[in-house]
């Protein structure tokens, strides 16, 4: 580890005091190694997990060639040409899971419904809306193409064919299509195992009666609830007092029990911040103040065998940190294969909005459709520590580094929070 993090920090344009956004997400994956362990678990249980091996399909899929709707069977070839129908003579039904299994004759029709084995000999369905049966028979329309409405078997997997990715999150989708294919268990990466407290002497537990200047810690409320989305599995050690031996303490214990560790507060340069000074004894870190608001500072690097991630203290800036960085971190280490950001929308801003160029700003926004297309406004005041507004907001309005301040009805990129959260 200690050798990536110098690699790092010597990099061509590395600035620790002005990190941007994308360096920084450049950064944090270089020097991540997802797990490796697994564990094979029923397809239930495998739901919101990652796959760790590619699953082959042990069967076609479907398993025969059947009708992809409710209608006619019969053989192309037979058809009169020169008239508008053929008359057919029925003479037997294909029901899904009760196949007719007769032989079918020149100009012999068979009553079929969808999903239903097609009859040896039939080659093209006439959906049963297009046909009249009468004392002449089935009349068959003439201007179908052979093989229209069949299905064909192995078209939508071969057997053998990799059904299952490796990396993929296990998904309904995904449960529903190894139920389709007889596979009960399947082999997944262990859940991550994430640490995480909060340090300063001003925070209290719920339950506790707060004394002048306390706050009740919301922080690792809130982490524990991006944790568990993220699919993880949250280690809650608390809050921890502003003093060195207290948080040698904690990354102590958590550096023992997990592969991530994800503090909030401590990671600016106060007097009684003292996590920088702990880290630089238990373990070796990067200090990054990115470029971008609310979460100037934060720090990533590694204590013993876990991953670390200090977060500011303001809440919103814990919320915006951690799922600018945090999440994409945790998805590869996770081992998935798929996950990104969402792609920013572009809307149509309904307000006047101030900022200064030079960092990334992710003020909070309101993501409305209208008839004239997407239009956003914020939350209102974007003070780092306001966590109503995230409440409030469905989305980030992302304004780059060269970016000033915006007027109203300009177009700015949004980022939905659906997908992220």
């Amino acid at each position: 580890m200690t050798s990536t993090i110098r690699e790092i920090s010597c990099a061509d344009d590395y600035d620790p005091n002005s990190m941007p956004v994308d360096k920084a997400r450049e950064f944090i994956s270089r020097f991540l190694s997802p797990i490796a362990d697994t564990e094979r678990v029923p397809i239930r249980s495998a739901l919101g997990r990652v796959v760790a091996e590619d699953v082959p399909s042990p069967i076609d899929v479907p398993g025969h060639d059947n009708s992809a709707m409710d209608g006619w069977a019969y053989r192309h070839s037979d058809l009169v040409q020169g008239g508008p129908i053929t008359a057919m003579k029925r003479i037997g039904t294909s029901y899904a899971g009760k196949p007719y299994l007769g032989n079918v004759g020149t100009r012999e029709c068979v009553r079929i419904f969808t999903g239903a084995v097609m009859p040896a000999g039939c080659d093209t369905v006439a959906m049963q809306e297009r046909v009249t049966e009468n004392a002449e028979g089935v009349q068959i329309p003439n201007d179908l193409k052979a093989g229209q409405n069949r299905r064909f078997r192995g078209e939508d997997l071969k057997a053998g064919a990799i059904a299952l990715n490796q990396g993929a999150l296990f998904t309904p989708a995904h449960l529903g299509l190894a139920a389709s294919l007889g596979i009960g268990e399947i082999n997944v990466y262990r859940k991550l195992r994430v640490a995480f407290f909060s340090t300063g002497d001003e925070l209290k537990s719920i339950g506790s009666q707060l004394g002048v200047g306390e706050i009740y810690d919301s922080n690792r409320y809130t982490i524990f609830g991006m944790l568990e989305r993220a699919g993880c599995q949250p280690i809650d050690l608390g809050n921890f007092v502003d003093e060195p031996e207290a948080i040698r303490t904690a990354f102590e214990r958590a550096s023992a029990c997990s592969d991530v560790i994800v503090t909030s507060g401590g990671v600016s340069v106060g007097e009684a911040d003292f996590i920088k000074q702990m880290l630089n004894e238990l373990g070796e870190v990067l200090f990054w103040k990115i470029a971008m608001k609310p979460g100037r500072p934060m720090a990533v690097g590694k204590v013993g065998g876990a991953y670390f991630f200090g977060l500011p203290g303001n809440p919103v800036a814990v919320t915006v940190t951690f799922y600018q960085f945090v999440r994409n971190a945790l998805a590869t280490l996770q081992g998935r294969s798929d996950y990104k950001l969402p792609p920013y929308l572009k809307a149509k801003l309904t307000s006047h909005v101030k900022k200064l160029p030079g960092r990334t700003e992710f003020q909070r926004g309101i993501l409305t459709m209208t008839e004239s297309g997407y239009e956003v406004k914020t939350t209102g005041d974007q003070g780092s520590g306001i966590l109503s507004s995230m409440t409030q907001a469905n989305c980030f309005v992302v304004l780059g580094t060269d970016v000033g301040s915006v007027e109203a009805g300009q177009i700015v990129d949004v980022q939905m929070f659906e997908g992220v959260m």
